[in-house]
């Protein structure tokens, strides 16, 4: 999660950065675009990160799944269906201890 918080902060950086070089006439579109492109893509593999991660614990299950919650309503986004199979099937590493 820290990465992907990292990678959030660098992709807003850059976003700020390369935008005042555009303004300033420092880069062209393909230049602009491509350094765009780098960032996201950047930040995606984060997301990944998050969504195919195997919590060890009930604990790290919980902050997953806060984190992913509060992500995506802070961005509005949605999970496509191949995130949502994955945060579905992906239960906690952990063996289960109930008691029958």
């Amino acid at each position: 999660m820290d990465r992907h918080i990292l990678a959030q902060r660098a992709a807003t950086d850059a976003v700020r950065a390369w935008d005042e070089r555009r303004a300033a006439g420092e880069v062209t579109n393909v230049a602009y675009a491509n350094g765009l492109l780098g960032v996201a893509s950047d930040e995606q593999a984060r997301w990944l990160a998050i969504v195919n991660y195997r919590p060890r614990s009930d604990r790290e299950s919980r902050m997953k799944l806060t984190y992913m919650a509060a992500y995506l309503i802070a961005t509005r986004g949605t999970l496509n269906a191949n995130e949502m199979d994955s945060v579905l099937e992906t239960p906690c590493d952990r063996p289960s201890t109930s008691i029958s």
